[in-house]
């Protein structure tokens, strides 16, 4: 990409969520134009030069018409962030069929499609990036997850697959791996039993102990994380890989 940083226009998806609305105020911060998606209101704060689409990702019809909005706002992408997730804590037993397929739609098949719409936006920059927001789920879990650690799973498989592919096309495609980060969707997965304590906030506290930095991440770590997979001018040669920021979480023997 040749283009200067203020020219540049990024799409977030998930953009209302603890990472989403974090990645979004970074990239405007550094002078990116920021399409955001979210199925929910963004509310006050949203950058004043960029674009927010209220649809649900999970849906192919509402991603059809999220990059119908988006190319009437715009020729090009430079990058685009597939952060939207839906997190179904159960036992697998316990896991619906339709439960499973709402998580697939939301986390794996989205990034399917919206790639595929998103492609020739890209192509039209003369080349950009691709960050899919995975999780440390796909390479190391716990219980009642199980629907959530695969979808995030397949979505390496998938940032392989499609890296291969759109190179030639000057497309790069990396996954971050997020560990354990403040958001509303830990909060609420602490509810799954797998971190003991009485309060959400013994919760809190239990669940950074277990990492080597002793601590939660914030969404802005996240965030910076993002914002450099997506920057050519930080990570040019890098592309299919997975980058795990989770405080260490993964480095650690559960028995030790």
């Amino acid at each position: 990409m040749s283009e200067k940083i203020e020219n540049r226009i990024v799409l977030i998806t998930g953009a209302a969520g603890g990472i989403g609305r974090a990645t979004v105020g970074l990239f405007a911060g550094c002078g990116w134009r920021v399409i955001g998606v979210d199925r929910q209101a963004f509310g006050e704060g949203f950058p004043s030069n960029g674009l927010f689409i209220q649809a649900d990702i999970s849906e192919p019809a509402q991603l059809e018409g999220i990059y119908e909005k988006t190319r009437a706002y715009t020729g090009q992408l430079n990058a685009v962030i597939h952060n939207a997730a839906l997190q179904i804590a159960k036992p697998l037993i316990e896991t619906t069929a339709e439960e499973w397929d709402a998580v697939m739609a939301s986390n794996l098949r989205s990034v399917f499609l919206g790639a595929k719409l998103a492609y020739p936006l890209l192509k039209a920059a003369g080349g950009g990036a691709i960050v899919n927001v995975s999780s440390v789920h796909a390479v190391a879990t716990s219980a009642n997850i199980a629907a959530y650690a695969a979808s995030k799973g397949g979505l390496l498989a998938l940032t392989r697959a499609m890296a291969i592919e759109f190179a030639p096309d000057n497309i790069r495609v990396n996954a971050i791996l997020p560990g354990a980060v403040d958001t509303p969707m830990l909060r609420a997965g602490l509810n799954r039993g797998h971190v003991g304590g009485e309060t959400i906030y013994d919760r809190l506290e239990n669940l950074a102990r277990k990492t080597v930095n002793g601590r939660i991440g914030k969404p802005e770590e996240i965030a910076h994380a993002i914002y450099f997979l997506a920057d050519d001018t930080q990570s040019s040669f890098m592309t299919g890989q997975a980058l795990i920021v989770d405080g260490g979480a993964t480095a650690r023997l559960s028995t030790e």
